[in-house]
């Protein structure tokens, strides 16, 4: 029998799903059916968060509601902050968020009482504190308070990182960031996500798997890697003139071109506008110039476009956000999309199990050791 092999699955449709889709041309995404520019200029993450979790958009007291519910959910309990500060200051964040999210599985494990949506939803509230307690403890030898009056995540983030209340703009830009990393159909992590789920395990471990899979540099990492492209360069003349020297060698440009995409990630756009606008209120404008420098030469060059990641570092860059907690955010926004995923998979559960195209040896004797 010959099996056609797809190596990495590419072009491979591997499940169904109703969550999200990129259209059929390669150019646009959709989020159960509402397109992605109109939710992130228009919606509040947690408007989003709500439509891919319980599966339909709600109404101005559903969302009220939601708000404070996720506000409500902010706190740690002292084992989790316990453990947050004996783990090494120079532990990768992403390492923090996916061992945080495993202990939180020890200490509220799931149950009939505590399903897989009250479990993401609390892990969407208090993924930012665990994260930010962590670092604020290592990093300034501070424990921090992980409630705050903000209604919103990104506000919520920004208070707990800087101390104070948002600036409006950058908590806007957040929001939006959050809103166009919240999901993405089969990416990598999500469908980790949806094997580990196929075993019957719990919501923690899938999660805990998707993390340990957008670890990995070539699923997330890009936008931080991206950043330190940027920063790289004094102006845009040097930063074109070092672009064409790593092209000419051959390197790997992060931050350009998408798996699935054929004419441009119709979220760049969004994430550019929100660049452009941070950069204007800075006095790091050279950045974004050096981006769009970037962006030029890639696509003169290369006839490649810049993905979300890349615009993605300089606006958090402009937030205030470090440039190591910028793979940790994408957790933050996609824990919505994995436990859809998750939610899904188990509506409909078959266990995944691909087969392997075999290139060993052929079948051979075995020989006890004394006649080898």
């Amino acid at each position: 029998m010959t099996i056609a092999s797809h190596e990495g699955l590419a072009g491979v449709i591997a499940g169904h799903s109703a969550i999200c889709t990129v259209e059929a041309a390669g150019n646009d995404l959709f989020y159960r059916g509402y397109p992605i520019a109109a939710l992130a200029s228009q919606a509040e993450f947690e408007e989003v968060a709500y439509l891919l979790i319980h599966e339909v958009l709600p109404d101005r007291t559903s969302l009220s509601d939601y708000r404070d519910k996720l506000q409500q959910r902010r706190g740690l309990p002292p084992p989790m902050q316990e453990i947050l500060e004996r783990l090494p200051a120079e532990s990768h964040p992403m390492d923090v968020l996916r061992t945080a999210c495993s202990v939180l599985g020890c200490l509220e494990p799931e149950s009939e009482d505590h399903s897989a949506r009250e479990i993401a939803d609390r892990l969407l509230a208090c993924f930012p504190s665990m994260l930010l307690y962590w670092y604020h403890y290592h990093t300034h030898g501070q424990r921090i308070e992980t409630r705050s009056g903000e209604t919103t995540l990104a506000g919520h983030f920004l208070h707990l990182l800087h101390g104070k209340p948002p600036d409006p703009l950058q908590r806007q830009a957040l929001d939006a960031a959050l809103i166009l990393y919240a999901e993405h159909e089969f990416n990598a992590s999500t469908y980790a996500a949806r094997i580990t789920t196929s075993t019957l395990a719990d919501i923690y471990s899938a999660i805990t798997s998707a993390i340990g899979t957008l670890r990995g540099p070539l699923h997330g990492g890009a936008n931080e890697a991206a950043m330190g492209l940027i920063a790289r360069y004094t102006d845009a003349e040097a930063a074109e003139a070092g672009i064409l020297s790593a092209l000419a060698e051959k390197q790997l440009i992060m931050g350009f071109g998408h798996r699935v995409y054929r004419h441009g990630d119709p979220r760049s756009p969004i994430i550019k506008e929100w660049s452009q606008r941070l950069a204007e209120a800075s006095d790091e404008r050279h950045l974004y110039a050096i981006s769009e420098r970037i962006e030029a030469v890639m696509q003169r060059e290369k006839r490649l476009f810049p993905n979300l990641d890349f615009y993605s570092a300089t606006t958090f860059h402009y937030c205030g956000i470090p440039w190591q907690l910028f793979t940790p955010l994408f957790v933050i926004a996609r824990t919505s999309g994995w436990a859809a995923h998750i939610i899904e998979q188990r509506a409909d559960n078959k266990l995944i199990r691909p087969l392997a195209h075999y290139d060993g040896p052929a079948p051979r004797r075995y020989l006890p050791i004394e006649s080898r």
